[in-house]
């Protein structure tokens, strides 16, 4: 039992560790995915590309096939490798989404999961300058992808259902400036943040609230936003943006506060 816990308590360590030190060897599967990586990236392989039969790697890499297998399945898991079966059949390149790489980040946090107040310090902080660098930037069909996603929740919901995918829909607004964004980089933090958001159970559980109402207020900001991205004022989306996000802050924090008090009452 002892060891059970002990080996528990390594693993959990382990699964937080941000890095791999320099010291600390790769197992051998990791350490042939790396040079696979590098063989994808020095032949200039692209999306598509068929990579050498499971024979020829084997060879290659002086690995046993299992070994060699294992390597595979993990670039497959990661989106870099896929797979067809059948004549012509193989491994070949593939091009990782955003989306696929956001769920695997997601599925880090799911025995730890970050709090309202943990998302929101980081939105606070990145989203003024997602708006700062789009201002004078959003194109004409940008805009009108925008417009069409604030179509969504511009009225009172019919049902709690709507009203539901309403409150997910202003979500949605975010991660498509997220997305427009000229910093890849930042846009998929900002993207990685809102899905966070939309899969943690305190934020869904104010979604799904009949008694929470923000939608006037939101509407409010996210107009003014866009205005001053069309115009090209820089410094006016950065303020926006930021006390859209200290609004957003403070309305969930008291939303979750009341919905747990209700809750404990109950």
């Amino acid at each position: 039992m002892a060891g059970s816990r002990e080996t528990r308590k390594l693993a959990g360590e382990d699964s937080k560790r941000l890095f791999t030190p320099a010291g600390k060897t790769k197992r051998r599967p990791e350490a042939i995915a790396d040079r696979m990586k590098e063989y994808i990236r020095s032949e200039g392989l692209a999306p598509g590309d068929r990579l050498p039969q499971e024979l020829v790697l084997i060879d290659r890499f002086k690995a046993a096939k299992g070994t060699v297998r294992e390597a595979m399945k993990a670039l497959e898991t990661q989106g870099l490798v896929f797979t067809r079966s059948g004549p012509g059949g193989g491994a070949f390149v593939a091009k990782p989404s955003a989306q696929h790489a956001m769920e695997l980040l997601s599925t880090h946090f799911f025995f730890d999961q970050p709090s309202l107040s943990d998302i929101y310090a980081i939105r606070k902080i990145l989203e003024p300058e997602v708006a700062t660098l789009l201002a004078g930037r959003v194109t004409g069909e940008q805009l009108a992808l925008l417009e069409s996603t604030i179509r969504l929740y511009d009225h009172p919901p019919g049902d709690l259902e709507e009203q539901y995918h309403q409150r997910v829909a202003e979500l949605d607004f975010h991660s498509q400036l997220a997305q427009f964004c000229p910093n890849p980089l930042l846009g998929f933090l900002c993207g990685l943040m809102h899905n966070l958001l939309r899969e943690l159970p305190a934020a869904r559980r104010i979604y799904a609230d009949e008694s929470a109402v923000s939608r006037e207020e939101g509407l409010s900001f996210q107009y003014r936003l866009m205005a001053a991205l069309k115009d090209g004022r820089a410094e006016d989306a950065r303020r926006i943006a930021a006390e859209h996000m200290a609004f957003a802050e403070a309305y969930m924090l008291a939303r979750a506060e009341a919905i747990a008090g209700a809750t404990t009452a109950d």
